[in-house]
C-alpha cells in the first residue's frame, strides 16, 4: 500500500448561513454541499455561492451527469437540478447510518458510515447489488477513471483511500492533517478532490495523486 500526505491546495468558506458540510459533488460547473436543511452551490473557481435547492441533505451526494441524488432521512431523492423538484425516492441501505454517495457504472455507492461498508445500490429500487468492507468508518464515496475512493474518518483522524473495488483492499491512502476530517468527497474528474469539512464550514481540495 503507498501511503502520502494529503496535499490540500484550496480551502472553501466558511460560508455564510453554513454551519456544516456533509456530501459534496461536482456537476462540472458547481460544486454542491449538502448543509443540513438545503443543497448548496459554489463556483469553484470564484467560491462565489450560488442559488441553492431546499431540500434535506444531511449525508451523501452525487450527480451522474443529469441528476443529482441526495441521501436524507434515511432516504435518496433524484432531483433535477435545474428546478429543484424530486422526481423520485428509494430508501437508503444504512437506514439512516448512510454517508457517502457516489454513481458509477449505473449505480449508486453508498457509504454506511459506522457499518464501515460500501454498498452498490439500483438506483431504481434501491435494492443493494454488492457490498464493500472497510476497516475504519466511512465517509465520502467517489469513482474516478475506474478507480474507487472513499474517506474515513475516526478518532479525529481521517484520511482519503483508493481501495480494490472487488475486495476493499486499500491500494493507495493520503493521510489528512489532524483537524482537517473528511466528509463528503468528490472528484473534478482532473487532478482535485472536493471534501466535505464535516462539522466546519469548509470545503478542502486535495490535489489527486498523478498516475504513471
Amino acid at each position: 500500500m503507498k501511503q502520502t500526505a494529503a496535499e490540500i491546495v484550496r480551502e472553501y468558506g466558511p460560508f455564510p448561513g453554513v454551519d456544516c458540510v456533509h456530501g459534496v459533488s461536482f456537476d462540472g460547473c458547481r460544486v454542491w454541499m449538502a448543509t443540513g436543511a438545503r443543497l448548496d452551490a459554489f463556483d469553484p473557481e470564484s467560491g462565489e455561492m450560488l442559488d441553492p435547492i431546499n431540500v434535506a441533505a444531511d449525508a451523501g451526494t452525487t450527480f451522474n451527469g443529469e441528476h443529482l441524488f441526495q441521501i436524507a432521512e434515511g432516504l435518496i431523492r433524484k432531483i433535477d437540478p435545474k428546478t429543484g423538484e424530486v422526481l423520485a425516492t428509494i430508501p437508503a441501505p444504512g437506514e439512516g447510518g448512510d454517508s457517502g454517495l457516489a454513481w458509477a457504472e449505473g449505480s449508486l455507492w453508498v457509504g454506511q458510515h459506522r457499518g464501515r461498508k460500501i454498498h452498490q445500490v439500483d438506483p431504481e429500487t434501491g435494492k443493494v447489488l454488492r457490498t464493500i468492507e472497510s476497516d475504519r468508518f466511512v465517509t465520502g464515496v467517489s469513482w474516478v477513471d475506474g478507480e474507487l475512493w472513499h474517506a474515513t474518518s475516526e478518532n479525529h483522524e481521517s484520511d482519503i483511500r483508493r481501495v480494490d473495488p472487488s475486495n476493499g483492499e486499500v491500494l493507495e491512502l493520503m493521510k489528512m492533517p489532524a483537524g482537517a476530517d473528511v466528509t463528503g468527497l468528490e472528484s473534478d474528474g482532473g487532478d482535485r478532490f472536493f471534501c466535505g469539512g464535516g462539522d466546519q464550514p469548509l470545503v478542502r481540495t486535495v490535489r489527486k495523486p498523478a498516475r504513471d
